[in-house]
């Protein structure tokens, strides 16, 4: 779920981390493997019990049982295996298998959080901000936010400058929330990166600087956020932090509908259309398939 915070910033939750997955030399798990593993997880080694809770959840030498997974998974948490905690934490956040337990997912993500474990930190945090599973008490998310993005937890980043730029859970500091919002961008997360622009044009925990508001808004509008190519749109259309071109505004408004922005044609689009000739049209549209297709190529090379 999505919370709208102050000033615009999003604290975005993300759904859900996915399960750890354990690399088991998966191609070549055989009956002789699942036995070991199974003899040894019988006897109490908790990573063992893990292992098999994994093989059940993904079907690998076994069949695929959800039932047998959360066992295996219950018996290695309760042994103190990490992973097998964060595990049972997001099959009960998400009710894989088993009935949705809010309050079984936050005990789950606790223990694992208390372990150091990143991702769980970040997901309790979450059940901190959204009250579920436990009472709702940002001061608790911020604290587990922290520890989560100071290990380098991108979402967790994200999320803890959202909280300083918004006064939510701590007081409000927007140098503090640069700082988060700075080191998720930087890692590629695309509204931080947004965000990181609002600071800048805005000159809030910074110098204001446009151009270096627009060099943010350009990285968020490469990867799709529609937000960001309206607002990169009105920096070439009011001459802020770049040279003021009419045809780049126009073509960064047709950017954000295309990409799904409908409202960005009843605000900008229409209204700019008129102000262009039909040679800077026709520049305008080229300027946006090229885009768009830079947009497309750079989303497929992040997917392989």
């Amino acid at each position: 779920m999505n919370i709208l915070r102050g000033r615009n910033a999003h604290l975005m939750s993300f759904g859900r981390t996915l399960l750890i997955v354990l690399l088991l030399a998966v191609c070549a798990v055989t009956a002789q493997d699942v036995q070991t593993l199974l003899k040894e997880a019988e006897a109490g080694d908790a990573l063992a019990q893990f292992k098999v809770g994994l093989l059940y959840q993904e079907g690998w030498g076994v069949p695929k049982d959800s039932a047998e997974a959360v066992k295996w998974y219950s018996k290695a948490a309760e042994g103190g295996n990490v992973r097998a905690q964060f595990n049972l934490g997001v099959i009960y956040d998400t009710g894989a298998g088993v009935p949705e337990d809010d309050a079984e997912a936050a005990k789950w993500y606790g223990k694992a959080a208390e372990q150091g474990f990143s991702s769980a930190q970040f997901n309790l945090g979450l059940m901190y901000s959204n009250g579920l599973g436990v009472p709702a008490d940002d001061a608790v998310a911020v604290k587990w936010y922290f520890k989560a993005a100071e290990q380098g937890h991108v979402q967790a980043q994200f999320n803890l400058g959202v909280m300083y730029d918004s006064g939510t859970g701590a007081p409000e500091d927007d140098a503090e929330a640069v700082k988060w919002f700075r080191n998720a961008a930087e890692e590629g997360h695309v509204p931080a990166q947004f965000n990181l622009g609002r600071m800048y044009r805005n000159g809030w925990g910074v110098p204001e600087d446009d151009a270096e508001a627009v060099k943010w808004f350009r990285n968020a509008a490469m990867q799709g956020n529609t937000i960001a190519q309206c607002r990169l749109g009105t920096m070439y259309d009011i001459g802020e932090g770049v040279l003021e071109n009419d045809v780049a505004a126009y073509a960064w408004y047709s950017v954000a509908v295309v990409s799904g922005n409908a409202l960005a044609k009843v605000l900008f689009v229409d209204s700019k259309k008129e102000t262009l000739t039909q040679a800077q049209f026709e520049e305008s549209q080229a300027m946006v398939d090229e885009i768009i297709e830079r947009i497309q190529k750079q989303k497929a090379e992040k997917a392989e």
